[in-house]
């Protein structure tokens, strides 16, 4: 399966230089965008999701066993308690995500990965769609076993992605999703201003948003506005600033290994 990438900074005629005097790489490989089955060679390097064709196909729940790795549970959080999964196997495919959140509550990820946690406060109230399908998908163990596919240094780490479970399949990292896609909340206030910032990646089209996130290791302002930001990093960000860095602006980089996201726990608060 080939991946595509797209480049909405071009289309808006952003120069990245400009924009952000920290990243060297070209425009075309920074923006994060969902690879597709129809790609050429450059869709490797920005912060992909699912593939649209993928997407539309799918229109029932299917379960498989879980293939994640023993989940650490989370230090105690203050006011917060962890919700129960809604699934004991891990679930990969969905005809859309189902209600779960009260937008009028607070809600927090930890994200055990193999090297370490990463503590996540979501922002309901300001991407309540984005919110409840990262939780949606937690709580249903989609997330378990997935690996951080694209890790780009100085700019931002890439995961969620289904079909990044299984090595052998690693030349189609980057293009799996959940079975459906959703529209995106990209001009909710909120910016990608700062390290540990969290946002959906997408495709070239606004709708093209599925199950793959990225966390910024730098502010990254010239994304603001065009894709979603729906949480923060509280807690981890120097395991973050850990992950294995398996890309350059441009492809992956030969032998580099990547790290595991083995679950995502979903706390709740007032």
């Amino acid at each position: 399966m080939k991946k595509m990438v797209t480049f909405p900074m071009l289309a808006l005629g952003l120069s990245l230089a400009a924009c952000t005097p920290r990243l060297t790489a070209a425009p075309v490989t920074r923006a994060p965008v969902t690879a597709t089955p129809s790609t050429a060679a450059p869709a490797k390097t920005a912060p992909a999701t699912t593939s649209p064709a993928t997407a539309s196909s799918a229109t029932t729940s299917t379960s498989t066993a879980t293939t994640s790795t023993a989940t650490s549970a989370p230090a105690a959080q203050t006011g917060f308690q962890a919700l129960a999964p809604l699934s004991e196997t891990r679930r990969t495919s969905f005809a859309r995500a189902e209600q779960v959140i009260d937008p009028a509550k607070r809600y927090r990820a930890v994200l055990n990965t193999s090297r370490g946690a990463v503590t996540v406060e979501l922002n309901a109230k300001a991407a309540p769609v984005a919110v409840n399908n990262f939780v949606f998908l937690a709580l249903n163990r989609f997330y378990d076993g997935t690996r951080f596919h694209r890790v780009i240094e100085g700019f931002m780490a890439q995961g969620g992605d289904p079909l990044s479970t299984d090595p052998a399949r690693r030349e189609a990292w980057g293009t799996g999703g959940p079975g459906y896609s959703f529209m995106a909340e990209h001009r909710n206030g909120l910016r990608f201003d700062r390290p540990g910032v969290l946002g959906m990646a997408r495709g070239g089209s606004l709708d093209s948003q599925g199950s793959q996130f990225f966390i910024t290791l730098a502010p990254a302002d010239f994304l603001s506005g065009e894709y979603t930001v729906f949480g923060q990093v509280v807690a981890g960000q120097e395991v973050v600033n850990r992950l294995t860095r398996n890309y350059t602006s441009s492809q992956p980089i030969a032998g580099a290994g990547a790290d595991v996201l083995s679950s995502v726990q979903i706390l709740v608060g007032p």
